[in-house]
This record gives structure tokens, sequence and C-alpha cells, in this order.
């Protein structure tokens, strides 16, 4: 059986190239050469006898890569709270905690949540579709995700937040020129829609739904959270809306499909199974805010 000694300063190399995206970055982040980044990350693939980094822009890390880059955001976790705990970080340095986050939780619950998380903390959150965020625990990119899946990750958690509930809106006008016979296949065949990008299936789901087969409207694609919303508030298709995002200035949008047109989601937390006083504080915050919002 291989035993391999890890170096920790090689394992911060590669957590960095991989956080910053090139060697030159990383080097700026841990103060050191490209070239003593070079170096390390070379010295840990030959210790572990794996390619650990694919040299693209941004470098992104192999499978083998993904083990070692959880193992070093792992142990830099570990290491920062036991300086915390030493009083080896002053009250004015900060713990990272990078996070995935889908877009409609990040522009509704999220941040209020990670505020109550108290002082000390240093949020780096990557926004991506809920379906996907389990993606980036997997390869170590974060230490917690809000995902959609209640399948856990390998070494993390599960715990389930609640259901986003999302109904099919649009404005008065844009029913009356497009729905006035009702959403029948027909006419939400023609209707415009609003996506968030190519990988939202929330519009496509309630379409199947109704159609009983796929549909293949105008799409507006709208990659905003925020300019989602406005988009449908101005009439430019019909969507997917959160109840959590109607509030007086878009009271006036209006349900398409009083029968059939709300969607459910239901959304977990996935956190490394690793015992952080910080990450716990991330994790209490988000559930206690999740119950707030959530359903």
């Amino acid at each position: 059986m291989l035993k391999m000694a890890l170096d920790l300063a090689q394992l911060d190399a590669l957590a960095a190239a991989v956080s910053e995206g090139t060697f030159e970055a990383a080097a700026r982040k841990l103060h050191v050469t490209p070239s003593a980044i070079s170096q390390r990350v070379k010295a840990l693939e030959t210790s572990t006898g794996r390619v650990l980094l694919a040299r693209s822009k941004p470098v992104r890390p192999t499978p083998s890569g993904e083990i070692l880059l959880r193992a070093a955001r792992q142990v830099q976790a570990v290491a920062a709270d036991a300086q915390r705990e030493l009083g080896g970080l002053g009250p004015s340095e900060q713990v990272v905690v990078p996070l995935a986050v889908n877009a409609d939780s990040l522009a509704t619950w999220l941040v209020p949540a990670l505020a109550s998380a108290g002082p000390g903390i240093v949020f780096d959150l990557r926004r991506e579709d809920q379906e996907r965020t389990t993606g980036l625990l997997r390869e170590g990119l974060v230490m917690a995700a809000v995902t959609a899946s209640a399948q856990p990750v390998a070494g993390c958690s599960v715990t389930s937040l609640g259901r986003m509930r999302y109904r099919a809106r649009a404005t008065p006008g844009f029913v009356q020129r497009w729905l006035a016979g009702g959403p029948s296949p027909a006419n939400l065949a023609r209707a415009p829609v609003v996506v968030f990008d190519r990988d939202d299936r929330l519009q496509d789901a309630y379409l199947r739904r109704r159609a009983h087969r796929p549909l293949d409207p105008p799409r507006q694609h709208v990659p905003g959270s925020e300019a989602f919303l406005e988009a449908v508030r101005l009439g430019l298709g019909w969507g997917m809306v959160p109840d959590l995002q109607i509030t007086p200035e878009t009271s006036e949008l209006v349900e398409i499909d009083l029968a059939g047109g709300v969607i459910d989601v239901t959304l977990y937390w996935q956190q490394w199974r690793l015992r952080s006083p910080v990450l716990d504080r991330v994790a209490d915050a988000v559930r206690a805010g999740a119950q707030r919002a959530l359903k």
C-alpha cells in the first residue's frame, strides 16, 4: 500500500491554484513566486504518483486532485479553528468559508441568514444552479452548498432546509395577449417564456406537466434572479417566480395557471463532515434562516 507524507505547503499551493485559477494568481495570494507554486504542485504530483491539476485556464483539479483539494481545504479549516482557539488569530482576522448557493436563495433568504452567523467569517459565495452546486462540493472548491440533491457527496452530511415554492406568473397584459384562452398547450407553445439560462429546467417542468409533451416556445434568456423577475414584470414572458420574490412592487404579477402552476423545489444543506466551530456557526445560521423563509 502506498503511503504518502502530505506536505502542507504543497497542499496550500494546490488549493490556491484552483481557487485563484492560475499559478500566477496563486503566487500573489501566497506571497511566493509562480515558480514556487509550480514546483510545489509538481512535487505533490510526484509524491502521489498522480496528475492533480489540468493546466488549463483556469486550472481545474483532476479526479485525484479533487480528493487532495478536499483534504487541503479541511486542513486549512481545522488549522484556522485551532489558531482562533489558541488566540493566534486577532479579532480583525477572518476565516474564509467558501459556499455554493443557487441564485434564487442568494437573491432572497440566504444573505440575511449568513449575516446572522456572527463576526470573524468572510464568505466566498459561488453561484450555481441548485442542481449543480454539489459538483463544487465534489471538486473540493467549497465547504458547503445549498443544493436540490438529497444524495450526499462523499464525506458530506445532508440536512433538509425546506421547500422553495415557484408559481408560473406573468403580467395581466401578457396573459391577455398570449394566454387569453388559458394556459393550453397551443397557447404555451407560442407564448414567450423567461428562463434563467440554458440549464434552467423549471419552466420546462411546468410545460411538460401542462402539455404532457415537450414544448419549445420562444425563450428570453435572462441570467440573474433580479433581472429574471424584472423581465417577467416588464412583460417579456412568463416565468416560474419564487413566492419569496413577490413584494408590493411585484404584486401585479398574476398566476397564469391556478390549477397547476406551482412547483416546489426542496433544498438541502450539504457540508463536509468536519468538526469546525466556524462551519457549525454557518450551518446553524443557514438552517435558522431557511426555517424562517422556506416552507
